[in-house]
């Protein structure tokens, strides 16, 4: 028996229709709890298999995850959203290649899709790769595919192959107005740099690694958010592999209500830990936070039973 349901598909903040008009609205460029709504005649297993491929994704369990993504693949051979989820499944579970080929043909199907460009260059980052290995397997001619590109290099800081890209395309408003961003971006830093610099200067042989640890303290504890997003993300820049740093970043996007992006960027830092425990606690703490605000129960009770006592 079939019957119409809605499937929502949680993603990891990038929603499509805002970010096309991002450059026009600032807020935008990290909108997160966002999620792709679509009707659809399903059977009852498929619903099944597919619900339950979320549920054990979102917990980290991606074999099972793929497998029933594959038993839904079987019965709607072809159905993009299941080869993105495909292709996420298999990312979070490190097999790249798996990944890397169901993005690209989730992307050839709808090349204009934010969401599956993002998860390609995902993968593709993993790898250690750019977007120039693949070029030739995805429809690299079509104009918003190249606009969700400069995007994502936007988002990311790749201000150079924004440019780059833009450059290359037809004006437009969407074109002038994330240039216009671009190039205030780009002067930003130069000035940020510059004040850096000469602060530097003046303290002569002080530790700027030290010096950043010590201004993001205390405006964590003055709780001055604006200035803390800012320092903490320059500080990322400098020192990506910092655990602190993207500690502070986490702790400014939960206080901003973005969970989802907090969660992202503090299970970032774990990789980088080493045995500062006091650290990981705090990381800890911080994602238990973010996960009872996002009412994943189960995550936010696994980063409790992590923290360690007594310190």
């Amino acid at each position: 028996m079939k019957k119409t349901v809605i499937i929502f598909i949680f993603l990891f903040g990038l929603l499509l229709v805002p970010f096309r008009t991002y450059a026009q609205d600032e807020k935008e460029i990290d909108v997160e709890d966002s999620a792709e709504v679509f009707l659809e005649e399903y059977s009852d297993q498929f619903q099944e298999s597919f619900f339950e491929a979320l549920k054990q994704k979102g917990i980290e369990n991606y074999d099972k995850a793929v497998n029933l993504l594959l038993e839904c693949k079987r019965i709607d051979p072809d159905n993009i959203v299941v080869d993105h989820e495909l292709a996420k499944a298999y990312m979070g579970d490190k097999k790249y290649i798996a990944a890397q080929q169901y993005a690209i043909e989730a992307l050839i199907s709808e090349p204009t899709n934010l969401w599956y460009l993002d998860t390609l260059m995902q993968i593709l980052q993993k790898q250690g790769n750019s977007i120039d290995v693949i070029k030739s397997s995805i429809p690299f001619d079509n104009t918003t595919l190249k606009e969700n590109l400069a995007l994502l290099y936007f988002k990311k800081k790749n201000y150079e192959n924004a440019l780059t890209l833009l450059k290359g395309l037809k004006i437009n408003s969407f074109t002038k107005e994330l240039s216009t961003k671009i190039n205030d971006s780009i002067k930003k830093e130069k000035n940020a740099d510059q004040i850096t610099s000469s602060t530097a200067a003046d303290k002569g042989s002080s530790d700027p690694l030290e010096e950043y640890k010590s201004k993001i303290e205390e405006l964590i504890q003055a709780d001055n958010l604006p200035l803390l997003q800012e320092l903490s993300k320059e500080a990322l820049e400098r020192y990506p592999s910092q655990p602190y740093f993207y500690y502070a970043e986490g702790h400014v996007l939960n206080r901003l209500g973005k969970h989802t992006a907090a969660v992202e960027i503090l299970e970032s830092a774990l990789d980088y830990l080493l045995d500062d425990v006091i650290l990981a606690n705090t990381i800890y703490q911080e994602l238990v936070d973010a996960y009872r605000l996002l009412n994943n129960t189960s995550k936010a009770n696994m980063y409790l039973r992590m923290i360690k006592p007594g310190f």
